[in-house]
């Protein structure tokens, strides 16, 4: 119990991180209200994390909370394509991270359910409220996930090439069909 309960409280050490710096790159757009809520949010579900860890005589092991947001840190500095400025690239990936994050809490939540079905120290209405806020934090991240990738993958509308001499609408012989796909 002790070293699941640390390794979420690391992860959760990391996704605070994020997000509270993706609530401020995304200050006065219209993703930054939202996530300054999910921030929030997040920082809560931390924190009730601690309480279930004290209430089950669980001790932080704080070097491996340390290394979980120098991970998040050295996650930063993945190649996107820019060396200067920020990529739409890295909105999408952050949020499927974060998204990621709160399904992995979800489960824990889950996982503690379960305990506290049997266990006195551990609330189970408040372990419910976490796991219905955790269903609802990932919605939202899916929501600005999918504008991300909008934004960042959609392209306008191109004329279609012409044909080519030998009738193919296309570099492989198939209308519409990318080579990967080959």
């Amino acid at each position: 119990m002790a070293v699941y309960l640390n390794d979420h409280l690391a992860g959760a050490g990391s996704g605070v991180s994020l997000i509270r710096r993706m609530a401020r790159t995304h200050r006065g757009t219209p993703a930054g209200p939202p996530l300054a809520e999910l921030a929030a949010e997040i920082a809560e579900d931390r924190e009730s994390l601690r309480e279930f860890m004290t209430a089950l005589d669980v001790p932080a092991q704080w070097p491996r909370v340390a290394a979980g947001r120098l991970a998040e840190k050295a996650a930063r500095l993945k190649l996107n394509g820019r060396l200067v400025k920020r990529s739409p690239l890295s909105d999408v990936l952050e949020l499927e991270a974060m998204r990621l994050g709160v399904e992995g809490k979800a489960s824990m939540w889950r996982s503690l359910r379960v305990l506290a079905v049997t266990d006195s120290r551990l609330d189970l209405a408040a372990v419910d409220r976490l796991l219905a806020r955790a269903g609802r934090q990932a919605s939202a991240l899916e929501a600005l996930r999918v504008e991300a990738a909008r934004r960042t993958f959609a392209t306008p509308a191109v004329a279609p090439a012409p044909a080519r001499a030998h009738g193919r609408s296309s570099r492989h012989g198939v209308p519409g069909r990318a080579r990967w796909a080959s």
